[in-house]
């Protein structure tokens, strides 16, 4: 560590998720508790190479624990890939008197936070930011939850048309290339069956799966599929193809898209964010940097920040297993 942290700034970067306001809020707090300056730049990498910047005070967030997206905004930034774009960002750091920055956000911004460090020796803590679930060192990112419970509570309301309509419904969730939404809330919805990237388990499965769900007597049927999922091209394409060999079935496509990623914070998402938020100000100004806020087994802990994105997630394949038992 160069010397005291005076000033830390502050981004939301890639995609969107709820908690990310709540993770802003305490940086900022904790920043006003112990005597240091909060600067937080608009629409992540960008913001830090254009010099858009604001500062953050225990005032200025008040009342957004409870919004969705990021006040700061986000984007994903080509100029920051650059070592041009690189080093406009760091002249603009020097100038604003930048000693350390928090990142909030996915791999690609942790990536990013690594390559920016190794450079100029900034020093920085990762907050993991994702609905995905995919990152390694912390059993839950900050809206992944929150995603979880609208991707439900959506399976629940289309479940009633296929009810009333005798329909079978193909619905599809984010995740191009991890599974945890599809499985966790696959279960908690009661799917008759779940497709995710990590566990190729083919259309022949899937049609054995229905057939026999036809043959129990059910007269509708929700399969819940991970966009990265291969066993189809294409989530429209499995469904016409499950038509066409099984033609008893009257099948539709829900894509929930961007939705899943808006809404009001659920309480785990706001603590969560709130506990990661005030430990990666604690951790940098006791002198640690380059690792990962998580949470494993309750406790909030770190990780070295390029460990977290070589290794990955495991899913929890148990589920699986019990998604096969309760779908007879």
């Amino acid at each position: 560590m160069k010397g005291p942290i005076r000033k830390i700034g502050v981004i939301t970067s890639g995609g969107d998720a709820p908690g990310m306001n709540a993770a802003l809020r305490a940086v900022a707090r904790a920043c006003t508790y112990y005597k240091v300056e909060c600067i937080g730049f608009y629409r992540g990498y960008q913001g830090m190479i254009e010099g858009d910047s604001v500062e953050l005070s225990a005032r200025s967030v008040r009342n957004i624990i409870s919004k969705g997206g990021t006040i700061l905004k986000s984007a994903r930034s080509k100029e920051f890939r650059t070592v041009e774009g690189r080093r406009k960002a760091h002249e603009n750091l020097i100038k604003e008197g930048i000693d350390a920055l928090v990142l909030i956000g996915g791999d690609g911004t942790f990536r990013g936070g690594v390559a920016f460090s190794k450079e100029f020796d900034m020093p920085f803590i990762g907050i993991p930011g994702t609905i995905d679930n995919d990152i390694a060192g912390t059993a839950s990112t900050i809206g992944y939850d929150t995603a979880l419970n609208t991707v439900v509570d959506s399976i629940d309301k289309i479940r009633d048309t296929a009810s009333s309509h005798n329909r079978l419904f193909f619905v599809e969730v984010m995740g191009r290339d991890a599974g945890f939404i599809a499985l966790n809330a696959g279960v908690g919805a009661g799917a008759e069956e779940i497709l995710i990237p990590e566990e190729d388990l083919g259309v022949d499965r899937l049609l054995q799966t229905l057939q026999k769900s036809k043959r129990s007597g059910k007269l509708s049927s929700i399969v819940v599929v991970s966009e990265g999922d291969k066993t189809g091209k294409n989530v429209f394409e499995l469904a016409d193809y499950v038509t066409e060999k099984l033609p008893q079935y009257d099948a539709r496509v829900s894509v929930l898209g961007h939705m899943q990623r808006g809404g009001s914070p659920s309480c785990f998402d706001r603590v969560l964010a709130s506990r990661m938020g005030v430990n990666a100000v604690e951790f940098l100004l006791d002198g640690k940097s380059n690792v990962m806020v998580g949470l494993i087994e309750g406790k909030i802990i770190t990780t070295d920040i390029e460990q977290a994105i070589k290794n990955t997630h495991d899913i929890n394949r148990e589920l699986l297993r019990i998604t096969d038992i309760l779908s007879v």
